[in-house]
C-alpha cells in the first residue's frame, strides 16, 4: 500500500544530506520496494553542484542515489529503526539522455526500485525524468559505511 507524500523537512531527517545538498524536494509515493520523488532543485541557481552557472546531466545520478537513500530511511523508520550510514559504492548501466539539467523547466521525477539487499547494503535501479522525457537512468550500489 503506498504511503502519503513526504515534504523536504521530513526528508532531511532521513538522509545525511543537509541544506542545499538535499536535492529531493518531495516524496510523492513509496512502498517497501520503490519510491517516487520530485525535485525542482535543478533549476535553483544556488544548487551546490552547479559549475559556472550550469548543472551537468551527470548529477542526475546523485538525484537517483538520494532517492534510494530516502527510501532506505523510510524503510528503516517503518521497521522502527534508523538506516545505517551508507555510501555510493558503484554506478552501473548509467545512461544520460540530456547534457544539462538546469535548462529543464519541468520538475524532475525520480523513481527508484530496490532490486535486492537490506539496510545500507542495497542495489537500486532508478530513472530521472521530466514529464515523459527520460533524463537519466542507472543502477546504484550502496554499501554500509564502517
Amino acid at each position: 500500500m503506498p504511503h502519503m507524500p513526504i515534504d523536504k523537512a521530513e526528508i532531511r531527517t532521513l538522509i545525511p544530506h543537509s541544506d542545499l545538498m538535499c536535492l529531493v524536494d518531495e516524496v510523492l509515493l513509496w512502498d517497501d520496494r520503490s519510491i517516487v520523488c520530485a525535485s525542482n532543485t535543478h533549476r535553483d541557481p544556488a544548487n551546490p553542484l552547479r559549475r559556472h552557472g550550469r548543472l551537468s546531466a551527470i548529477h542526475a545520478f546523485e538525484y537517483g542515489a538520494q532517492a534510494a537513500a530516502v527510501h532506505g530511511g523510510l524503510r528503516a523508520r517503518a521497521a522502527g529503526t534508523v538506516a545505517p550510514p551508507g555510501y555510493l559504492a558503484a554506478l552501473r548501466n548509467g545512461r544520460l539522455h540530456v547534457t544539462r539539467l538546469d535548462y529543464i523547466q519541468l520538475p524532475l521525477r525520480i523513481s527508484a526500485t530496490r532490486l535486492y539487499g537490506e539496510g545500507a547494503n542495497t542495489v537500486y535501479e532508478f530513472t530521472v525524468s521530466a514529464a515523459t522525457i527520460v533524463v537519466a537512468e542507472g543502477r546504484v550500489t550502496i554499501v554500509q559505511r564502517d
